[in-house]
């Protein structure tokens, strides 16, 4: 399985800005991505999910109402809109997979410990 992510950039705070997270190779039928966020210094958390359908989506509460993530399943790409960004959203982003049993109850995580496979990260900075 591999994640390529990829949008990050310079952005002034207020802006926005768009991320692409493409996965292939998976072989899982259900699953989630998650994007993570890493600020200089601190843990990997996390910033948002969705499921393998598209019909559930988590936000922390530092980005509800700011991010939203959506799913193109012809292409098999997670985006990650982020507006209103502020110097606190500033860090490397990742995206990563946790493949899910074909079968029985479906289990979500928000820890990083949770997603086998995960993208290379790109750079998020937002300026004051």
């Amino acid at each position: 399985v591999q994640l390529q992510a990829s949008g990050g950039g310079l952005v002034q705070a207020g802006g926005s800005l768009r991320l692409s997270c493409a996965t292939s190779g998976r072989t899982s039928s259900r699953y989630f991505v998650g994007w993570f966020r890493q600020a200089p210094g601190k843990e990997r958390d996390i910033v948002a999910t969705i499921n393998w359908i598209g019909d559930s989506t988590y936000y922390a509460d530092s980005v509800k109402g700011r991010f939203t993530i959506s799913r193109d399943n012809v292409d098999d790409t997670v985006y990650l809109q982020m507006n209103s960004l502020k110097p606190e959203d500033t860090g490397v982003y990742y995206c990563a997979l946790d493949p899910l049993p074909t079968w029985g109850a479906v289990r979500w995580s928000d820890r990083a410990s949770a997603y086998d496979y995960w993208g290379q990260g790109t750079l998020v900075t937002v300026s004051s």
